[in-house]
């Protein structure tokens, strides 16, 4: 006796489930929501640090040397005098380099000067201009780094491939360190290597303008100032959002916590709903079922459910129920009449199917005494039977007929229709006629008693065995291929109408001298026109492939070779038509053998 699993109320799953969806829910909304948050802070961060990128530009721009100044700052590194972080307003070595510039050009505005003005001035008072205005420029520049609340505010110079930063200037707050160590705020001059992430940050600010990085707890940022004489000249940023992230997490966390309480409160109301109005009434209805199962006691299940007085989809449901009862006690003894009748025609389909596969050869080798010729054929018919068959038989001890035909349709029909036409052609055959006139003999004789217009197509054909000569006919079937040497051909002969189409046909003959060795391969176009799932034919150049790839096999391995390229082409694709084959070799007359 099978053992009964335990099972689990359908409330306790549906539970389970939605706690499980929940939480789900929660997690994924925790981390899209963070996401969004995480996007919103580098935004606002993008937003903030592109205004204090533009009030540095400004800063610098407002002297209209300022090209000249970037490159002599940048050319002059090591030789110059500068004042970091002091107010030039009140500082007392800037002041007097102002004081001293006004002194020697008393009509020069140092501080509006142009570049052709300043390259006109000697090299002491360039280098004291130059001097002075980085004094102005970084009194500026801490003020807009205070302002803003940056980090680390810089504006450095670089070229491909972007692995190292040639420092101009950087902002410092009051009281930090400027130097040349990491952490230390770096002066003009200082060149620093930059890891892979700054150098792609800096390579898309050069090709875009301005880039956003995220690195973690820090965000760099770069916005492209110019060119100086081949160099890129970048404003850098970097702001710390460890804290605003932590923040943001802390937030988050909080609203998801929120928003799943409310949820699982939400499903336990819905939950209690479910089981009164729902689970109470089916679990009547499924109890009814199970009972008919078990007992097939259709009478009083309808008895019972007509009791249930739900008017929602249960009780339409156990309406639905009771018609099914109904309709299934009526069909069952209808059911045990049609699986008789169904068993009784499936024995007569399997008895039909073997007496059409016996009276067929199928004991090979057929005609093991002589060793002339060798004889290989095969039918699978697409149902249980078919219409395509072969035939091969001795005519005399030195004639060989050989046939190999298909039926229009399939099924019993054709099954029928093969067996008659097989005996038609035997029986014509044995009286010595010749392929040509055999098939004009049982194609009048198909046309006189055809009320079902079927037809047949046949290649047949008669070997002398003791010459190789091959006499045959073809009506309407599909072409032969044949070996004379090494290489399989296809054989275009001429062909006559299929037999049963039309009275009074004419098959036209032809003959082939096959030499020792030579070999024949007919079929029926269940081989050419198999198919696979993309509605590709096999063809016959796929047939002469396989054929000429195994040039020693033997006619049965011939077969075999093509049947499981067959299989492998199609792929389990059904097939819709019968498929049969015949392979023969002569290997030359008694006497050389």
């Amino acid at each position: 006796m099978k053992k009964e699993k335990a099972k689990t109320g359908i409330i306790q799953q549906v539970a389970v489930l939605s706690v499980f969806a929940v939480m789900f829910m929660g997690v994924a909304t925790y981390f899209t929501q963070h996401e969004m948050s995480d996007r919103n802070v580098q935004k606002q961060v993008e937003m903030a640090a592109s205004e204090t990128a533009g009030e540095v530009t400004m800063a610098l721009e407002e002297y209209p040397a300022e090209e000249w100044l970037i490159r002599y700052w940048y050319e002059h590194c090591d030789e110059m005098d500068i004042e970091y972080d002091t107010d030039y307003r009140t500082s007392t070595v800037t002041r007097e380099k102002d004081s001293l510039l006004a002194q020697r050009h008393p009509d020069l505005q140092v501080r509006y000067a142009s570049a052709e003005e300043i390259d006109a001035l000697p090299a002491e008072d360039q280098k004291l201009y130059a001097e002075a205005a980085y004094s102005w420029l970084i009194t500026r520049v801490n003020e807009i780094k205070q302002a803003h609340d940056v980090d680390y505010l810089f504006c450095v110079l670089t070229e491909e491939p972007y692995d190292q930063q040639f420092f101009l200037f950087s902002g410092a707050d009051p009281g930090a360190i400027r130097g040349t160590e990491y952490e230390e705020v770096y002066p003009l001059g200082k060149t620093v290597s930059v890891s892979a992430s700054q150098q792609e940050a800096m390579k898309n600010a050069c090709e875009n303008d301005e880039h956003l990085a995220d690195a973690g707890a820090y965000v760099d940022y770069y916005s492209r100032l110019g060119t100086v004489d081949g160099h890129q000249v970048l404003i850098g940023m970097t702001y710390n959002l460890s804290d605003i992230k932590a923040d943001v997490s802390t937030q988050t966390m909080k609203g998801t916590v929120y928003s799943v309480g409310q949820q699982i409160a939400l499903l336990g109301i819905c939950l209690a709903m479910i089981f009164l109005l729902v689970l109470q009434p089916l679990n009547s209805v499924e109890q009814n079922i199970r009972y008919y199962m078990q007992e097939k006691d259709g009478e009083t299940v309808r008895k019972n459910l007509s009791q249930l007085e739900v008017r929602n989809e249960i009780g339409q449901l156990a309406e639905d129920v009771i018609n099914m009862t109904s309709e299934i006690d009526e069909h069952v003894s209808h059911i045990e009449k049609i699986t008789a009748e169904r068993e009784h025609l499936a024995a007569e389909m399997n008895m039909a199917a073997r007496i059409q596969t016996n009276s067929l050869p199928n004991a090979f080798p057929p005609f093991p005494e002589r060793k002339e010729f060798d004889i290989f054929a095969s039918m699978d018919p697409a149902k249980e039977v078919g219409g395509d068959f072969y035939d091969f038989f001795m005519l005399d001890d030195d004639h060989l007929a050989l046939l190999i035909a298909d039926v229009s349709g399939k099924g019993v029909p054709a099954a029928l229709f093969m067996m008659t036409s097989m005996i038609l052609i035997h029986n014509a055959a044995t009286d010595k006629l010749s392929p040509g006139t055999v098939l004009e003999f049982i194609n009048n004789q198909i046309c006189d008693h055809n009320p079902e217009e079927m037809f047949i197509s046949i290649w047949m054909g008669v070997l002398e065995i003791s010459t190789g000569k091959l006499t045959a006919a073809n009506a309407g079937h599909e072409y032969p291929m044949v070996r004379y040497e090494d290489t399989f051909e296809l054989l275009k002969d001429r062909h006559g109408f299929v037999v049963g189409g039309l009275r009074d046909m004419k098959y036209i003959e032809y003959t082939l001298q096959l030499q020792p060795g030579s070999r024949v391969f007919v079929y029926t176009d269940g081989l050419d026109e198999a198919m696979n799932g993309k509605f590709e034919k096999f063809g016959t150049a796929r047939i002469l492939d396989v054929l000429n790839s195994n040039p020693d096999a033997t006619d049965e391995e011939m077969l075999s070779c093509m049947q499981k390229a067959v299989d492998v082409f199609t792929d389990g694709t059904e097939q819709f038509d019968d498929l049969t084959m015949m392979s023969f070799t002569w290997h030359g007359p008694a006497k050389t053998l």
